[in-house]
């Protein structure tokens, strides 16, 4: 079943809808190794290409990829778990300013994104439909557990999309 776009926030549904999947567990599968094959593709001599002198460089996008389905997993949990307490947003450039991507190893950026994606992946799956029916706020607007899966697994495309159109002119 695809997310109710009427239950959340407007801001979230670009990345819902670049979600074809109608099943969440399905889209994961899906979404995950098709990441993970473009990963593998991207050239080591651009892990550290800007497409203008303002942009992330390749790794720190995949950093802020790493850093966002941390931020989504935890509010689909906190949603889960029906606690109702708004969840604030995050800055991505402060924590792309902090996360020193730079001076990590790309396979090891690779492998944390392969643990955070399998510990969100377990996550939903373990999640009956009551829960992925749990509503909640964030960033000020409301949303719920299918919507925020599908808006993490939205997000990492999002940014395949970018990377490949931008960075590596795909």
């Amino acid at each position: 079943m695809r997310p109710d776009l009427s239950r959340v926030g407007e801001w979230y549904h670009g990345y819902i809808q670049k979600v074809p999947e109608n099943e969440i567990m399905e889209a994961f599968s899906n979404q995950t190794a098709s990441f993970l094959r473009f990963l593998e593709s991207v050239p080591a001599d651009k892990y550290d290409y800007r497409y203008a002198p303002d942009k992330w460089t390749i790794r720190e996008v995949l950093q802020h990829v790493i850093d966002a389905e941390r931020v989504f997993a935890y509010r689909a949990l906190r949603f889960a778990r029906f606690d109702h307490t708004p969840l604030h947003g995050f800055d991505e450039n402060l924590f792309a300013e902090n996360a020193r991507a730079a001076s990590r190893p790309w396979d090891r950026l690779v492998e944390e994104f392969k643990a955070v994606r399998r510990a969100s992946e377990l996550m939903f799956s373990s999640f009956d439909e009551e829960q992925l029916q749990a509503n909640g706020t964030a960033s000020g607007s409301p949303s719920y557990v299918l919507a925020v899966g599908y808006t993490l697994i939205g997000h990492a495309l999002h940014h395949q999309q970018v990377t490949k159109e931008r960075y590596l002119g795909k």
